[in-house]
């Protein structure tokens, strides 16, 4: 069963959601100035899916994602993950939650000024107390598991191209073995089959790892193809959720318009193929 709207009740007899909810967002309002960008949202992510999240550009997807990790502050509301209080944890149950997440910051976010190896190793070195030549062997790892090629070690991030640095990137978010990690726009920019390839990626990084992905998309095709479940940021809140059926099948307005307008026609024709 796909989950219900916001705002509609279940009826009494709907079987209880035993999933594991690795985040949940409760109530959160964020505010800049005299702007309100998020009001009273609720959310939950559930261990092992791909969470599709989606609304228009400046509805506040990206706010949301850095309240999550506490680089924007909320005016009101509870983010727990893994089911601990963040505003409530002590300084040392903060840093173990902080190192089972995994952040693939927009446009890649590489330090510049390092190799592709050395960008892995900055949590590593933030996080961990580790003999170099670990982190090396270790930075390797991360770069054979995104499919990159081992020379791409040494390499700086502006002799990359676009498609290897959102892999160097999430090899960086790979660094510490992560139970959720974030993707802000990672196909943003990337060519259709780069694209393709980048959510093949993902699912199969989710399989063989175990990992939760909460992604921030506007691509269609990551949408359909990749992810378990949608939610759209709408109105300051999250407007209905569900599956990539459930998203072709709404009729609010701007779902209706985004899943089922001409840019959406191939997705359409897959669905009821």
């Amino acid at each position: 069963m796909s989950d219900a709207t916001e705002g509609e009740h279940e009826p009494a007899d709907t079987p209880r959601d035993d999933r594991e909810v690795v985040l949940s967002a409760r109530d959160i309002t964020v505010s800049f100035g005299a702007t309100t960008v998020l009001k009273d949202l609720a959310l939950d992510v559930y261990r092992g899916e791909i969470l599709g999240f989606v609304g228009a550009s400046g509805a506040g997807k990206s706010v949301l994602l850095r309240t999550v990790l506490g680089l924007n502050k909320k005016q009101s509301g509870t983010i727990e993950l893994f089911g601990v209080d963040i505003d409530k944890a002590r300084d040392e149950e903060r840093m173990q939650i902080d190192m089972r997440l995994g952040v693939l910051f927009q446009h890649g976010a590489l330090f510049s000024g390092l190799t592709v190896a050395e960008n892995i190793q900055v949590p590593m070195r933030e996080y961990l107390d580790l003999p170099q030549r670990l982190m090396d062997e270790l930075a390797r790892l991360k770069i054979e598991l995104v499919g990159l090629a081992p020379d791409a070690a040494t390499k700086y991030p502006s002799e990359l191209s676009g498609g290897m640095i959102k892999r160097a990137a999430l090899a960086r978010a790979l660094a510490l073995d992560p139970d959720l990690v974030f993707l802000d726009e990672p196909t943003s920019g990337l060519d259709p089959i780069g694209a393709a390839e980048f959510d093949e990626l993902v699912e199969k990084l989710r399989d063989t790892m175990g990992l939760t992905v909460y992604m921030v998309t506007h691509d269609l095709d990551s949408l359909f193809s990749a992810c378990d479940r949608i939610a759209v940021l709408g109105k300051k809140r999250v407007l209905v959720q569900g599956t990539i059926e459930d998203m072709l099948a709404s009729e609010e307005p701007w779902v209706k318009s985004y899943f089922r307008g001409k840019r959406a026609r191939q997705i359409d024709r897959k669905a009821t193929a």
